[in-house]
């Protein structure tokens, strides 16, 4: 049997979204399927199902793996303190930030809790959302919610029973992978990122056991196996169907799935797929299994076109379904492909723009602008930013290393009170250069973000404010 990319994506989007639908319906539709097709598709939607969780692990196995914390690694249970932003060589996480110093861990709280303590803030705006294995949201202190005085937090894994020290407050994961993904604002400046290095040295991450006392982390172990170079989204999509499946089973039996999903996973029973067991490989049917992941991988991306959650506005999409997601699967693993570790909506909004206000790609080649009316930059309480990005997500090298643009560049205003960025390969000239944001001479792809995105008029979040369109300048 030979499956097309073509055909199975056409019949993804005859099956629709989330549940496959019966195949007297699908043919009632006008497709034809081929034998298998039910198994095919349950296939299909458990790889999109598992997708967060293998990339999470995949993420922190790159991530930690090294002997001890340097850069933007350490092992598991030390922090990695990002002493300055990302260049464009970083390929770890997809669609990184160049507006926070990222202060994350990665710990297991599968054997006992982990106990974070963050200093006093001084007013600066930081937040320190923690992931499970799931990539959900399942708390997030700082400013917004907690404020930025002195704070200890432990987080205790599914099923841990127990007392804690005084004045500690438990946040529970319900998996035993945890990344704790804290991001402390900077404007770039010697000065700013002195002072933000002062703050994540007070910050620590220890074993319950050893809170309160001296505590040395052990020396990471370093796997030679472990791909280092490959960006993780390319090794994660490089799996073939066994390989996938067999790490998804083995990651469950500590990161169980939500009580939700029961009625969803129970049915990929019949693929050899059961939480807490591991992978049943023989119920896999070969001769259609080399088709999984490409077809899995489309229909995830399909999301930006035909996902309901997903809004397009001159020429920006974006939902505010992110950091908690219920049982809406794909739009999870649309994150997880384009930007693993995305927040919750009232925290961070992420309008992506893959297209001009004319509905063609966009080209170092040409010249764009995007132009703010008098008093309508983005609003945000914590910051706002536009970054470049190359086709895959990661950031373009440019002769300022500038990846992002925003009000801390001192943007300069028409004699009207508008802001113009401009968007093109070559500097438009020193007078214009601090609106500038440099492109690479081929595709790229834009994003914004509005950090703890205003709750008043106007606001993303409920639609009174609406992102202007990229326009090309004519030659």
């Amino acid at each position: 049997m030979t499956i097309t990319r073509r055909a199975a994506t056409l019949a993804s989007l005859g099956l629709g979204i989330g549940a496959a639908v019966p195949p007297g319906q699908a043919l009632a539709q006008g497709l034809q399927f081929f034998e298998g097709v039910e198994d095919f598709w349950l296939a299909s939607e458990a790889y999109i199902y598992g997708y967060p969780l293998v990339t999470m692990e995949m993420t922190r196995r790159v991530m930690t793996n090294v002997a001890s914390a340097g850069g933007l690694r350490a092992p598991m249970g030390q922090l990695i303190k990002a002493r300055s932003y990302p260049d464009a060589s970083f390929r770890d996480v997809t669609a990184p930030n160049a507006d926070t110093l990222y202060t994350t861990a990665w710990v297991d709280v599968g054997n006992e809790p982990w106990i974070v303590s963050l200093p006093d803030m001084k007013g600066r705006y930081a937040l320190f959302p923690m992931l499970d294995g799931w990539t959900t949201v399942f708390q997030v202190p700082g400013k917004r919610t907690t404020g930025t005085g002195p704070q200890t937090y432990a987080i205790t894994g599914p099923g841990w029973t127990g007392t804690l020290p005084a004045g500690v407050t438990e946040y529970k994961s319900r998996t035993s992978i945890v990344w704790l993904l804290g991001r402390i604002y900077c404007t770039g400046t010697p000065q700013d990122y002195a002072e933000v290095h002062a703050l994540q040295d007070q910050i620590s991450v220890v074993p319950l056991s050893s809170y309160g006392r001296p505590y040395t982390p052990p020396p990471g172990q370093v796997n030679p196996s472990i791909d280092m170079r490959a960006a993780v989204r390319d090794q994660v999509n490089g799996m073939t169907a066994a390989q996938y499946f067999t790490v998804l089973a083995d990651l469950m039996k500590r990161n169980p799935p939500a009580r939700a999903d029961a009625p969803h996973i129970a049915r990929f029973a019949s693929i050899g797929l059961v939480p807490g067991q591991d992978f049943d490989a023989s119920k896999l049917r070969a001769d259609f299994a080399s088709r999984i992941p490409s077809v899995s991988f489309d229909r995830i991306m399909l999301q930006f076109r035909i996902n309901s959650a997903v809004k397009n506005i001159n020429g920006w999409a974006y939902t505010t379904r992110t950091g908690i997601y219920g049982t809406d699967y794909l739009m999870r693993a649309l994150v997880t492909a384009i930007g693993l570790g995305a927040n919750r909506p009232q925290d961070a909004v992420y309008p992506t723009s893959l297209k001009d206000a004319d509905g063609n790609d966009y080209s170092g080649a040409n010249r764009y602008v995007i132009r703010f009316a008098p008093g309508q930059l983005p609003p945000a309480e914590g910051f706002w930013s536009l970054t470049m990005y190359d086709a895959g997500y990661f950031f373009v090298a440019n002769p300022i290393n500038r990846y992002s643009i925003s009000a801390r560049q001192d943007l300069k205003r028409n004699p009207d009170g508008s802001v113009d960025i401009v968007i093109q390969n070559a500097s438009p000239g020193a007078d214009r250069e601090s609106n500038w944001l440099p492109a690479p001479t081929g595709k790229f792809i834009l994003m914004m973000r509005l950090y703890w995105p205003s709750e008043a008029d106007p606001s993303i979040i409920d639609g009174s404010w609406v992102i202007p369109p990229v326009t090309k300048v004519p030659s």
